[in-house]
């Protein structure tokens, strides 16, 4: 059988095969799905026939391509709505901050945990009245089982500590870096699925514990380029809320829902937090008076209220201590109304915030000594923090601290001659081998071309594999920043 030629047709301004199948092909061997009864006419524009070896026309050629019945419909190019592509560009800005969360991360000693992207529905569903449950990307799986993508990190920590039991030691010191998954409602630096670095310290109840992991961000902070007066802390207690619910004889079970509703102050209007607080049976005096407590931004202007003999005062009067060891007092502050809004919760809660207010919360955390009995294991004294990708990247834009981070290769290797293109891909190879970046030239390309791709790729040094030089065993080198020339034998290039 003679060779099989493909020819090209230009269509809609592209050069595309044409697929042309041998005349002694049974067309019995194809899909009548694929192929008309009837062969179908071609475009002016298309050629109908295959030029033969000798240039002129193989008469046994199909006339036309097989051509699916259905109408191929344009997809839509942009990602969901509330989601994210990361060209090269963005991906450099994320891998740029990922390292930054890493390193911080190492410096305080923690190891690297993940979890499945995938989890069952019940992990994240808790207590009543939490925002969260309404903004889980739910479903059943074939198996008939309901499952979500994870809107947080926290619970599948949880899950993993109560699985892993006592073959690990106490306290554990894990992060995570992982992507999260919410359907809710979308404004500056809040998507449907952003990435989240979580810090979390299982098995220490001192107040040390929270003071390490705001200590943490700060010096993530510093390490980006941020300082105390563009960021700072805003610190409370979930007991503060406590103590005053108490005292109105509030029912604990009522606690998480109540927390929920004070985690809209500044988000919704006065008179909505209190209808809402209304239709929890609470009375006007106690919701007068819890707004009046969580209105407080003074620590002594607090023991004032409630006496100094809570134990919501001695953690914050700590954490405050420790702030001033650990040297980051200038960045926080206490402000009552932090209760943040999920349920699992218990004790100091904090969250970072731009000083300017433009943005929404950048991150934030606290202890949580009981989340591990509500999935049935014994309970643990823990607490932690989240902190998304999204308002931190809008901070730095803001601020003018995003970095240009620009792809750098060190070595572009060119072939001057398409019969030495293996001898420029050893040349890579060598190079890679040594642990350095390499673009190899995969065509015959002019030098000005070779040069434009040097510098869009902001490469060091350009290295030509041409005839002469090979077979005296070298290459030529170029220096791209100072212009210096030079030949170097290749078991010398480094």
């Amino acid at each position: 059988m003679p060779p099989l030629h493909i020819p090209y047709a230009r269509i809609s301004g592209y050069l595309k095969p044409l697929v042309v199948f041998h005349y002694n092909f049974p067309l019995s061997c194809f899909s009548k799905r694929c192929i008309p009864t009837k062969p179908r006419a071609l475009s002016s524009s298309v050629s109908a026939q295959a030029p033969s070896e000798g240039g002129g026309v193989r008469s046994g050629a199909l006339s036309a391509s097989p051509v699916l019945e259905e109408s191929v419909q344009r997809i839509d190019v942009n990602p969901p709505k509330g989601t994210r592509d990361f060209p090269p560009e963005e991906m450099r800005l994320r891998n740029w901050l990922f390292n930054n969360f890493r390193e911080v991360s190492r410096l305080y000693g923690f190891e690297e945990v993940d979890f499945p992207v995938l989890e069952s529905e019940a992990l994240f569903i808790r207590k009543a009245g939490e925002e969260i449950r309404d903004q889980l990307y739910c479903f059943e799986d074939r198996g008939n089982r309901r499952v979500a993508l994870r809107p947080e990190l926290t619970p599948s920590l949880a899950r993993l500590v109560i699985q892993k039991g006592k073959s690990v030691s106490l306290p554990l010191k894990w992060f995570a870096v992982g992507q999260c998954w919410r359907y809710e409602r979308m404004t500056r630096g809040r998507r449907r699925e952003h990435y989240q670095w979580n810090m979390d310290i299982i098995g220490v109840p001192e107040v040390t514990a929270e003071a390490e992991l705001i200590s943490s961000i700060v010096t993530f902070f510093k390490q980006i380029g941020v300082t105390s007066s563009d960021v700072g802390f805003k610190v409370s207690s979930r007991k503060v809320l406590q103590e005053v619910l108490r005292f109105y004889s509030i029912s604990e079970n009522m606690f998480g829902k109540v927390c929920v509703i004070i985690d809209k102050i500044e988000k919704i209007p006065m008179v909505e937090i209190k209808k809402e607080l209304n239709s929890l049976g609470m009375s006007e005096e106690a919701i007068e008076e819890l707004l009046q407590v969580l209105s407080v931004k003074s620590l002594t202007k607090l023991e004032e209220m409630l006496g100094g003999a809570g134990e919501a005062i001695a953690d914050l009067k700590q954490l405050f201590l420790l702030a001033e060891k650990f040297g980051y007092s200038e960045w926080i502050q206490f402000d009552a109304s932090v209760v943040r809004g999920l349920a699992y919760y218990t004790g100091i809660v904090f969250e970072a915030f731009d000083r300017e207010q433009k943005l929404r919360a950048i991150c934030g955390g606290g202890r949580y000594d009981h989340l591990l009995s509500t999935f049935g294991g014994d309970d643990i004294p823990a607490c932690g923090f989240g902190f998304g990708d999204a308002v931190i990247i809008e901070l730095l834009k803001e601020k003018g601290l995003v970095p240009e981070l620009s792809l750098q290769v060190e070595n572009i290797v060119c072939a001057l001659d398409h019969d030495l293109q293996g001898a420029a891909a050893l040349v890579a190879t060598i190079l890679r081998e040594k642990g350095r970046s390499v673009d190899l030239v995969l065509e015959s390309k002019p030098l000005k071309w070779v040069f434009k791709r040097a510098a869009r790729i902001n490469a060091q040094r350009l290295i030509l594999v041409g005839n002469i030089e090979w077979q005296k065993g070298m290459v030529g080198v170029k220096n791209l920043s100072s212009g210096e020339q030079y030949e170097i034998k290749l078991e010398e290039l480094e």
